[in-house]
């Protein structure tokens, strides 16, 4: 299989501007893997890098969406799908670099996303039984869906047993499109925390607020801003006097993203094969030894 370089870690940990300059040393080109970096318009709350930032190396998966529109897995998936073949077929090494775990183990894996369209009505029937009755439904008609299922999780579990009764046997099994080397890159919990602080204290001067507020003032709804989360999503409830200071706003704001740090830890923690780079040692030196191996070998 073509070769993969995959450079993930936690908000504000660095990974790209680490991509960036890896890249210009491998003469690579980065598909992007955040999912709020693929809307128009999103810039300081997502952390999208700039031209300058860029440094001359081609971004690709950034701007591919306009705000309000669906943007599923699947969109991502065929997007980076394209964009990382297009790369290996110009002779080029692709980089995927983001922290969305789910889209970095969407290409790593190779998903196999069921396209089929949702049965809402059967949904509504099955929203209305007791968690009891789809467990039995799951058991009679597919047991084996059973298998590593949250049963406390009842949205879980309704999903499962809408599967159950349309014969859906299993999950299609992945298939992996490339070889890939994983590399991650994080903090110290101590160290990553002021950089977070460092981090939301400098967008905020460079006008976060401002973009949320030109986002709606452009169309971009408050459905879709606040399924954003995060910096969206306080930033849209402190505009709507939701919050009784600035003070108590951005402690909330500040508070959430340490915890999506720490989520994004275990989600990454899941993963076996990443190799995590020591970001107070030489981070540049030891990730450039690892991908210079892995594309020699």
């Amino acid at each position: 299989m073509n070769k993969l370089v995959v450079i993930t870690g936690t908000n504000a940990s660095g990974k790209s501007g680490l991509g960036i300059k890896l890249a210009k040393k491998f003469d690579a080109e980065i598909v992007s893997a955040d999912s709020r970096q693929i809307y128009e318009g999103l810039d300081l709350g997502s952390g999208k890098v700039t031209k300058e930032e860029m440094d001359g190396v081609r971004h690709h998966m950034l701007d591919v969406a306009k705000p309000n529109e669906f943007f599923s897995l699947l969109d991502f998936q065929k997007g980076a799908y394209d964009a990382i073949d297009d790369i290996i077929e110009r002779g080029v090494t692709p980089f995927l670099v983001g922290g969305t775990g789910l889209y970095v183990n969407s290409v790593v894996d190779g998903y196999n996303i069921c396209v089929q369209a949702p049965d809402l009505k059967l949904r509504d029937e099955l929203n209305s039984k007791p968690l009891e009755e789809l467990i039995e439904i799951i058991r009679e008609k597919s047991p084996e869906l059973l298998n590593g299922l949250d049963l406390k999780n009842k949205q879980r579990v309704e999903r499962t047993a809408e599967k159950a009764l349309k014969g859906i046997k299993g999950d299609n099994p992945n298939t992996p499109h490339y070889e890939t080397l994983v590399l991650g890159v994080t903090w110290p919990r101590e160290v990553l925390y002021e950089r977070i602080r460092e981090r939301l204290d400098r967008r905020l001067d460079e006008g976060m607020i401002d973009e949320v507020k030109g986002l709606r003032e452009n169309g971009a709804t408050d459905e879709f801003l606040y399924g954003l989360g995060l910096e969206y999503r306080y930033i849209l409830m402190y505009l709507r006097g939701e919050f009784p200071s600035f003070e108590a706003f951005y402690d909330k704001l500040f508070m959430e993203i340490r915890h999506l740090a720490k989520e994004q830890m275990t989600w990454f923690r899941k993963r076996k094969d990443i190799n995590w780079i020591d970001m107070t040692g030489d981070p540049f030196n030891e990730a450039a030894g690892m991908i210079d191996e892995f594309l020699n070998r």
